[in-house]
């Protein structure tokens, strides 16, 4: 069975292969990942410009990584090796790798801190910015801050939209009272 969607909030149930097309995403590449795996082995094609974020996809769980410009028969093999519980990793982005490697992940831009994103589950589980500066120890001045930095990083406009951010990132988790 095979299905295509743009967005993939459209996905519903398990495949045996994703097949994740990489453009300019919304999200960062990893928090396209990490929404995308639940549904089955992701493999990603992409032009892997610059700083690839090519580790950065490995470590969020990807299972093979393609190049756009990839022939055919390693499409094919691509497919193949992933759905099969393998990984594939093209010849093009072999080359790659030591660098990458040697670079270590790089932090994607737009890519949420620590305590900003432990702010961020604070404001989506409904507390006010002076009841996290309280539990977290901080002035309200610097939740005032951190709370302005999430949401030109996750352009979100107000609290609903925050919350509505978190959850699709997944940070919105059980939070210690």
């Amino acid at each position: 069975m095979a299905s295509a969607v743009s967005d993939v909030g459209e996905l519903t149930g398990r495949f045996d292969l994703v097949v994740l097309d990489v453009a300019r995403p919304e999200l960062t590449v990893s928090d396209l990942i990490r929404r995308t795996i639940t549904h089955g082995p992701v493999l990603v094609s992409a032009d892997w410009p610059g700083r690839t974020g090519l580790m950065e996809s490995i470590l969020a769980g990807v299972r093979g990584c393609l190049s756009r410009q990839a022939e055919q028969d390693a499409v094919r093999e691509a497919m193949r090796v992933t759905a099969q519980g393998g990984f594939y990793l093209c010849r093009r982005l072999a080359d790659r790798l030591p660098e990458e490697l040697s670079r270590g992940p790089a932090e994607e831009p737009g890519a949420l801190a620590p305590r900003e994103v432990e702010t961020l589950r604070w404001i989506a589980s409904g507390y006010t910015h002076s009841q996290i500066a309280t539990r977290m120890g901080l002035s309200q001045a610097t939740v005032n801050t951190y709370a302005k930095r999430i949401r030109a990083k996750l352009n979100a406009g107000n609290k609903a939209e925050l919350t509505r951010r978190a959850i699709e990132l997944g940070h919105l988790l059980p939070v210690e009272g």
